[in-house]
């Protein structure tokens, strides 16, 4: 497939690069002659300086002959216009776009985008998808991560291996026999900064970061399992009220009663504008480096404390000083460079999130039509966690798994038919309209799509 992406910040070269990686033709489009340079450099695409909205640089890049094209550049309106004339110029079949403001996605002003308007076919708000996304692991305390899949019937766990964790040491295969109401496959580990699969023999260790795949009613108990019995956190503390830390609060309040959201934002006037769109929430205008204004929102109470601004040394610092400051409680916090990673574990931040990562796995799932439903990328697009559904013509059909000839790292965690998560042993066998929601590394997703018959936009 070809396909054009413009911009070529963090997430167009994420996109990037996890698509050529797949085999598809790829070229960037930037400003940025040194982003360009980075991308020629390092990636197996095509790099080219210029302005996306001019036919002409369009046209250098391939239009004619394009597929897809994704607007990712850092404004709305750009993206806008290159989606236009990716439609109006090219007829380029499947046009995405990043939109953050939400006057353009709200109310009266989202008919904007239909046919006869502005020629959009996916739009991706990345401060909503990162807002929703936390709410996902605050719904699953003791999980670092919570992934909904096949509407919501199955979901994806990671979930940190710590000193004193009942299932630790314990092959998988004896897990059934310890825990009878354990239904869950666990699929692999990221273990001293490696992912790896794992397989019945193995065991989990200390300091494993362990990924799943459970039945959603089964979540609590899966839980337990790992000794994580945490209550939904109801005093909640956020610092940065932007998009995200608003679109937090809203989900919050929308969908939990009795819960306690604080809201520390530095800029006087944002935190007056949010104070009139939230309802239950308190917004307190400070820093929330101040150790005073950490006391006045009483942090030493709170349950969860998220550090959500645009910088991220200051969301690690608050995290930390939320640490200290005596109960213990769960810091999260949002971090744009991967190598901050390294000291998650040192300062006792529970969990550092990748906004980027959440909008390119967003766009990952439609790149493909038809069969594929959520993409959930992991370690900068390394694996996927992908569901498809079983077709007439698809090489599993009325097969087992393990006559299959699946590759190894291929690993199926969970099927649902007629409404019902089965959770498969190697003797299962799949039958038409099965949703299949599996773990894959990225070499191996042309295989995937040959096994699926899934074809390409």
């Amino acid at each position: 497939m070809n396909i054009i992406i413009c911009g070529a910040g963090k997430v167009g070269s994420s996109i990037s690069k996890q698509l050529a990686s797949q085999g598809h033709s790829v070229t960037v489009i930037d400003q940025s002659s040194e982003d360009i340079k980075k991308i020629n450099d390092t990636q197996d695409a095509k790099g080219i300086v210029g302005r996306a909205t001019l036919p002409s640089v369009l046209e250098s890049a391939g239009a004619n002959e394009t597929d897809m094209i994704i607007a990712v550049t850092r404004n709305d309106e750009t993206n806008m216009i290159i989606c236009q004339l990716a439609s109006s110029l090219f007829n380029i079949s499947k046009k995405i776009a990043r939109i953050r403001s939400k006057e353009f996605l709200e109310g009266k002003w989202s008919k904007l985008y239909n046919k006869s308007n502005i020629p959009i076919d996916v739009i991706i708000s990345p401060e909503i998808e990162v807002a929703k996304s936390l709410f996902r692991r605050l719904e699953a305390p003791g999980a670092l991560d919570s992934v909904p899949f096949a509407n919501d019937k199955v979901k994806m766990l990671e979930i940190s291996i710590e000193k004193g964790c009942p299932v630790i040491n314990t092959p998988l295969k004896q897990l059934t026999e310890k825990f009878p109401n354990f239904k869950a496959n666990i699929l692999g580990a990221v273990r001293k900064e490696k992912f790896i699969f794992l397989k019945k023999k193995d065991k989990m260790l200390e300091g494993d970061n362990v990924y799943l795949v459970v039945s959603s009613d089964q979540l609590n108990e899966i839980l337990k399992a790992f000794g994580h019995d945490e209550k939904f956190a109801k005093k909640i503390i956020i610092i940065g009220g932007g998009n995200i830390g608003l679109n937090l609060a809203k989900l919050l309040e929308t969908n939990f009663e009795g819960i306690r959201v604080k809201i520390i934002e530095k800029d006087k006037s944002r935190a007056e504008q949010i104070a009139t769109e939230l309802s239950s929430s308190i917004v307190i205008n400070g820093d929330g480096l101040d150790e005073e204004i950490l006391k006045e929102a009483n942090v030493n109470e709170s349950e969860t404390f998220l550090a959500l601004t645009n910088d991220d040394e200051n969301n690690i610092m608050a995290c930390v000083l939320a640490e200290k400051s005596g109960t213990k409680k769960r810091t999260i916090a949002i971090v744009t460079k991967s190598n901050y990673s390294l000291l998650q574990k040192s300062l006792n931040i529970d969990d550092l999130v990748d906004p980027r990562m959440t909008t390119v796995s967003r766009i990952m799932e439609h790149v493909h039509k038809g069969t594929i439903g959520t993409v959930y990328s992991l370690l900068d697009g390394q694996y996927e966690f992908i569901e498809a559904q079983i077709l007439e013509k698809s090489e599993l059909l009325n097969k087992q798994i393990k006559e299959s000839n699946l590759p190894e790292q291929i690993r199926i965690g969970a099927v649902v038919r007629k409404d019902k998560v089965l959770i498969p042993r190697s003797d299962f066998t799949f039958e038409k309209d099965d949703l299949v929601v599996f773990l894959a590394k990225r070499e191996h997703l042309k295989e995937v799509e040959d096994i699926f018959s899934i074809t390409s936009i």
